[in-house]
């Protein structure tokens, strides 16, 4: 593992390996919970998301800000060459996260059957798929600090890796767990709660693969790395500041983290409340919760996890540069990353408008796509808010306001919070209630992320090049898209081929009209995954892309 100083690497060429493996990570993640879904139904499908939305809050509390935390503190050594301090951060680190995730691991599993009586009564057996899902808090724990010690290092690889085959067994085991189990309990009420047991079984047991496949890599390289440590002369910090450190890193990350995912449960509990006092079966409410995360939450989950992704990546290098007081690197660092993420998340955008309804026929068969089909178009446009209030929140923890995203996702929260009650308790709304709370929390946070940019970084955002060409392009994309679409239709009466040729066609479509509008110049597209592909593709086409 060579350590190297984080500023020589291009931030997107950082960002771009782990979106390009968050890509294949959610496309797997999509795959696996179609068949899973249709095996266990959408009530299962419910409990199953209901019981992850508890698991994600334990999972934030204890480990989730580890891999951004680790990374940040660790690049900071690494780039003044402190290897030995550096390397006594993952160890702290460590010791901190697995006593963290041990005590969460021990916790949900203790109190599952509580959590399920006082909380989520209308989800029964959800208690087996908590327990399932305790002891993975642990194992991902340990895995986040690995992780945040290889990205650190301006080594994306090991963590890149890992996810992929992580995703790969945790897809495996749920379908195949998912089958066996309702086969097993076929015959008693509880069928539903262990369908979705089986999906979180996969989880837990991807988790554990994925945590081997870290292990392996870090006792495979460390020998080298232990060398510079030992050459190492500077003195060591202390322990106790070295904690201190490390917790006041930690914990505006875990509170920035928890507000939104605490924004997920609140939903749910509403929703159940508010339909439940006006007489709407518990069936039927577990049904629109499994339709909203299977048909909705699913789909615009996918180009949302690579912005997640790239945020991530890009701490260290912003650490770097700010700890270095190098501000021009700075922002010209942050305009890339909110140039690539924008030309990922406005496409994925209008791309999920158009194509939505071919996309739920051909992914869910067996489901009534028309809610679904509402939702995306109402509310993929979370999409895009989301990319940039993820970005500029990593940002703005990168150059130590940590308290900011934080102030920001509260503010966010509480607004989200009213609209979701208002819209549940005065209107007829029901399920679309939680697609407009799912599209004001970002916004709230996106808006007041940019006031403090401008005022900590004198950052100015280039609205044409970042919004208004990439919105133009993507729109345009989109119309051309699905025109494409329903004359393929027409012509050979397959959905499958039809969406994906028209959606191939648009990619290029997009790309077409964002290089002939110049929003993005050759060295920006070289650093995009497949970026000298998608170069010798344009050449042949004798499209001249800026220099």
């Amino acid at each position: 593992m060579e350590i190297e100083v984080i500023n020589k690497y291009s931030i997107i060429k950082q960002g771009s390996i782990l979106a390009a493996a968050s890509i294949i990570v959610r496309i797997i993640g999509l795959l696996y919970r179609i068949p899973m879904a249709n095996i266990i139904g959408e009530k299962a499908m419910g409990i199953y998301s209901a019981a992850f939305e508890v698991y994600n809050i334990l999972l934030i509390l204890s480990s989730y800000s580890m891999p951004m935390a680790v990374s940040k503190l660790v690049s900071i050594k690494f780039n003044k060459n402190e290897y030995k301090n550096g390397y006594l951060y993952f160890c702290y680190s460590m010791i901190f996260s697995c006593a963290l995730g041990g005590l969460a691991s021990v916790s949900l599993f203790s109190n599952a059957s509580w959590i399920e009586k006082f909380f989520l009564n209308n989800y029964s057996g959800i208690s087996i798929s908590l327990k399932i899902l305790a002891p993975t808090i642990l194992i991902v724990s340990i895995m986040g600090v690995l992780r945040g010690f290889f990205q650190g290092s301006g080594n994306m690889i090991p963590t890149a890796i890992s996810q992929i085959f992580e995703q790969v067994i945790n897809a495996l085991v749920s379908v195949g767990a998912a089958i066996y189990l309702v086969e097993l309990y076929s015959e008693i009420n509880e069928i539903s709660a262990w369908g979705a047991a089986g999906g979180t079984l996969g989880t837990c047991i991807g988790a554990t693969c994925g945590l081997l496949i870290v292990l392996f890599m870090m006792f495979k390289n460390f020998p080298q790395f232990y060398l510079k440590v030992k050459l190492d002369t500077q003195k060591p910090e202390k322990v106790i500041n070295s904690y201190i450190i490390i917790i006041m890193t930690i914990i505006p990350i875990i509170l920035s983290q928890t507000i939104y995912q605490i924004s997920g449960v609140i939903d749910i509990t509403l929703f159940n409340n508010i339909l439940g006092r006006k007489a709407i079966l518990g069936i039927q409410i577990s049904t629109m919760q499994g339709s909203y995360s299977t048909l909705y939450k699913i789909l615009i989950s996918v180009p949302i996890a690579i912005s997640t992704a790239f945020a991530s990546s890009i701490i260290p290098s912003i650490a770097a540069s700010y700890a270095n007081k190098k501000m021009d690197e700075l922002r010209a660092k942050v305009d890339k990353a909110i140039l690539f993420n924008m030309n990922i998340s406005i496409p994925s955008t209008l791309g999920l408008m158009a194509f939505g309804s071919p996309i739920l026929q051909l992914l869910f068969p067996s489901y009534d796509i028309g809610l679904g089909k509402n939702m995306l178009l109402l509310g993929s446009c979370a999409v895009m808010f989301y990319s940039y209030s993820t970005t500029t929140s990593t940002v703005l923890q990168g150059i130590n306001k940590m308290k900011i995203p934080v102030l920001n996702s509260l503010i966010a929260l509480i607004i989200h919070v009213f609209i979701i009650y208002s819209c549940l308790q005065f209107t007829n709304m029901n399920v679309y209630a939680l697609v407009i709370g799912n599209i004001v929390f970002p916004i709230i946070v996106m808006l007041l992320n940019t006031v403090y940019l401008k005022k900590y970084l004198k950052y100015n955002c280039r609205v044409k090049k970042m919004f208004v060409i990439p919105l133009l392009s993507a729109t345009t994309m989109a119309f051309l898209g699905r025109m494409i679409y329903y004359i393929l239709m027409q012509l050979t009466k397959r959905n499958s081929i039809s969406l994906i040729i028209s959606i191939f066609i648009s990619i290029v479509i997009y790309f077409f009209i964002v290089i002939k509008l110049q929003g993005i110049r050759e060295e920006e597209i070289l650093e995009f995954p497949g970026g000298a592909t998608l170069k010798k593709m344009f050449n042949s086409i004798h499209l001249k892309i800026q220099n």
